[in-house]
């Protein structure tokens, strides 16, 4: 269990307010709200059980938004909700050791403490996804935080990926994040890694060189990834998603169809013939021949129905009918 947080004592003289660029700055004017915690008064229940959200309202003036399972690939990025959180966190910036630390090394040392917990709690965590800004995160357990916390890299690379499952809720209220108007998704599960480490995590193939199977690894992992559109919110995103953190077989068949000279020209994603109660989606990988123009599929089955994808069935030959 870890110790209470400790109370500072003041400052007999005011702190100098340095800057600190490493967190997106904010314009002054806007509401100043910290992020809206998920349990206890109020009818606010997004993220509950139920499925529903009765806060925030959508745009039919029903008052009401369906929740939807979501499991994104991207970028936790810090972001100050006032004008006088970005002047706290400055001046207990000023009080810290920060000597030769780079900005984002200071501010991951600075929310680290578990004296300025308090400004962890208030910062907004927004997931960019190839740069835009996608999803306003908040944990569905408090003691989550840690996690977002963790998610600051003292030294972030453009390789780190960050994987939030969880379930969305409705548009953040201007007020929340400083005027920043994004579905909110109360995450479940958040866990970062290294797209390179993930390559060298996966078995290579017997056959194929490993000088040629990390080019086919990065390849098939940036080309999901990068799909347009790819917000993590629909089944298919959320099985393409699914099957490049989990699923090492998809890259093992790409490295060997390479070595046969084929080409990935195709990754289709539709809905199976299996599903019934439960919603089971298909991902078809197809080949052509770089020489004969000739096509091999693949399929893999996976799961979506709730908000954990699992595999159904594993990577085969895929026959058209």
């Amino acid at each position: 269990m870890e110790p209470p947080e400790r109370l500072e004592p003041p400052d007999p003289q005011p702190s100098p307010v340095p800057a600190a660029p490493a967190i997106a700055p904010s314009p002054q004017g806007r509401g100043s709200s910290g992020l809206t915690p998920q349990a206890g008064g109020g009818s606010c229940q997004c993220g509950a059980p139920g499925g529903t959200c009765s806060c925030g309202g959508n745009p039919d003036g029903t008052g009401m938004i369906a929740s939807a399972s979501v499991y994104a690939l991207g970028r936790v990025d810090p972001r100050f909700p006032s004008l006088a959180l970005e002047k706290e966190f400055a001046q207990a910036t000023g009080r810290a050791e920060t000597a030769g630390l780079t900005d984002r090394q200071a501010v991951h040392a600075v929310l680290s403490q578990r004296a300025n917990r308090y400004l962890a709690r208030q910062l907004c965590y927004i997931l960019t996804i190839e740069g835009l800004e996608t999803y306003l995160l908040q944990p569905r357990d408090p003691a989550d935080l840690e996690l977002l916390v963790d998610a600051v890299r003292p030294a972030p690379r453009p390789t780190d990926v960050d994987v939030v499952i969880g379930v969305r809720g409705p548009i953040a209220p201007p007020q929340l994040c400083n005027g920043l108007m994004v579905p909110i998704v109360v995450f479940d599960q958040l866990y970062a890694f290294e797209s390179e480490a993930l390559i060298r995590s996966i078995p290579r193939p017997g056959r194929v060189a490993a000088a040629r199977f990390r080019p086919t690894a990065e390849e098939l992992f940036m080309r999901i990834v990068q799909l347009a559109d790819n917000t993590g919110m629909t089944d298919a995103h959320r099985a393409l998603n699914y099957l490049v953190g989990r699923y090492p077989a998809i890259y093992a068949t790409a490295a060997e169809r390479h070595r046969q000279n084929y080409a990935l020209t195709a990754v289709d994603v539709r809905s199976s013939r299996l599903s019934g109660v439960r919603s089971i989606v298909e991902v078809i990988f197809v080949y052509t021949h770089r020489q004969t123009g000739g096509t091999e599929k693949y399929i893999v089955r996976v799961d979506v129905t709730e908000e954990f994808p699992f595999l159904v069935t594993r990577m085969s030959p895929y026959v058209d009918r």
